[in-house]
């Protein structure tokens, strides 16, 4: 049914929301939801090569790529090993999120041109304290988002045939 009071959005307000949307840490949530982190979300461009963070560094912002794309390196003694490469519409440094928390790899640009949306973990932190149920909303897909990262980390383990320990990586301190 029609309303004539809901809220009116911009042709340029939707796009980015239904672009949002398209990310799994922002899929469940409303367009009142998502057009909090609007005003917050900074668009940057990056050249080649160009260092978005390196592993250690503080976890202060959500990246989400528009143009381009980011390789993820993790730096073993004196060399690099490729984890991945992120691909425009999807978001990476969700680790920002968990409290204290510093990057656990390096994030380089892969193309030419390419163009983030920032969004500093200040302005995340400001919404999470005004609305609590975007908060819980976004946990839950960050908790769903690990779930499955830890059942590839599991599966490559099967892949490989045990090639190294896993019970490093759960019983170490």
């Amino acid at each position: 049914m029609w309303n004539p009071f809901a809220r009116k959005y911009s042709s340029k307000d939707k796009q980015l929301m239904n672009f949002l949307r398209k990310m799994l840490l922002f899929s469940c949530l409303t367009d009142e939801e998502l057009m909090v982190f609007l005003p917050n979300l900074y668009l940057r461009n990056y050249a080649k090569e160009e260092v978005v963070f390196f592993r250690n560094d503080p976890s202060q912002a959500l990246y989400i790529v528009k143009i381009g794309q980011i390789k993820l390196e993790l730096d073993i003694g004196e060399r690099f090993e490729e984890l991945g490469k992120i691909e425009e519409g999807n978001c990476f440094g969700e680790n920002c999120l968990v409290h204290g928390s510093h990057r656990l790899y390096n994030a380089i640009c892969s193309d030419a041109v390419t163009q983030l949306y920032i969004l500093p973990l200040a302005n995340i932190l400001e919404i999470f304290e005004e609305y609590p149920r975007i908060k819980s909303k976004m946990y839950e897909m960050m908790a769903q988002h690990q779930q499955e990262q830890i059942q590839k980390v599991f599966n490559a383990y099967r892949e490989s045939f045990g090639i190294f320990e896993l019970n490093h990586s759960y019983f170490k301190n």
